[in-house]
């Protein structure tokens, strides 16, 4: 009874937490807390046993960690069969590859002086430990931000919104709106129809240097093909980054008077960023996540991940964040 009173409150806070500061990145780190809870309260009903329970768990947390280098460099061998060579679709990859040199190193190292009778702490490799222990942090760290990504779009919300924008993407053969685009603009009309047909749709994206017309004008193309009437349709076409697809399009809803209620639509890994930028910027925008091929997310959640920790706060709070995970570790190694 105690178990299942303690996740409740945690379950609270957490949903306290995220209706005051949804914006907070620290919010993963209760989630995560709530989940591993849950998950340990469903354990001990079946065990009836607290050793057990938490064996199972540690055991079954190890395994996920091994588990996702595999499945990262799985996916982008599949990234480049579909999507060709390039560094964007290296990325899951490469990670892959970095976090299994990392675990392996470490794993090898420790069976190895386990098998020798030799204490862990005194013969371990000082570089091992460090590059095993800054694998499992950083790894640790992305999964969180997973995690909350995809938490924070179950968030339930209202669909009487004045403006929706649809973030562009770039077209296919410079005038083609791709199923990455046509995902977005889809989800943009599903919104535009739950809230009764009443919002105005910004298009918004630029024409890059290899397109025929601007993202905006394709889009909006396809929103007419689609049944949107024409005078529900207004095109943003300057912008070529996330942060100007926010800026320019909130300036025609100031121009025509303002909005309260603002959606902003994009895919389902890109959305979080767009709606923390909104926040950075004061626009009172909720995000509402397009659906994505489920092998394109891991090279794009990397992505995603560098873009918002690069903030100059963030990566601040990571640094000293590793350096506390990081320390306890040093001591006992240069200590033994």
């Amino acid at each position: 009874m105690d178990l299942l009173i303690t996740t409740a409150i945690l379950w609270a806070i957490l949903f306290a937490c995220t209706a005051l500061f949804p914006y907070r990145l620290f919010n993963s780190v209760t989630l995560s807390i709530a989940l591993i809870s849950t998950a340990f309260m469903i354990l001990y009903f079946f065990t009836r046993d607290v050793g057990i329970a938490m064996m199972i768990e540690f055991l079954a947390i190890g395994a996920a960690l091994l588990l996702v280098p595999f499945l990262l460099i799985f996916n982008g061998i599949i990234m480049i069969r579909k999507e060709g060579r390039s560094l964007a679709n290296l990325l899951s990859l490469l990670l892959g590859i970095g976090i299994e040199i990392g675990e392996l190193a470490l794993i090898v190292n420790v069976i190895f002086n386990y098998s020798m009778g030799i204490d862990f702490f005194k013969k371990i490799d000082a570089l091992l430990l460090f590059t095993g222990m800054t694998v499992f942090y950083f790894s640790f760290l992305i999964l969180l931000f997973v995690l909350y990504m995809i938490y924070f779009q179950w968030v339930p919300h209202r669909y009487d919104f004045e403006y929706i924008i649809i973030h562009g993407c770039g077209l296919l053969q410079g005038y083609k709106v791709s199923r990455l685009l046509s995902n977005r603009i889809d989800k943009g009309i599903s919104v535009f129809h739950k809230g009764n047909e009443k919002a105005m749709i910004i298009c918004s994206g630029g024409q890059g240097s290899d397109e025929d017309l601007s993202e905006a004008a394709a889009m909006a193309g396809y929103l007419k093909e689609k049944g949107v009437p024409e005078n529900h349709i207004l095109l943003e076409d300057k912008s070529t980054t996330t942060e100007e697809n926010l800026k320019f399009s909130y300036e025609i809803i100031k121009a025509r008077g303002g909005a309260k209620r603002i959606a902003v639509v994009s895919s389902n890994y890109h959305v979080f960023r767009c709606v923390l930028l909104a926040h950075k910027m004061k626009i009172p925008a909720v995000g509402i996540g397009a659906a994505t091929a489920f092998y394109y997310w891991p090279s794009a959640v990397i992505r995603e991940f560098v873009a918002v920790y690069a903030d100059k706060k963030r990566i601040l709070w990571t640094l000293l964040g590793y350096l506390l995970f990081i320390s306890p570790f040093l001591y006992l190694l240069f200590n033994s």
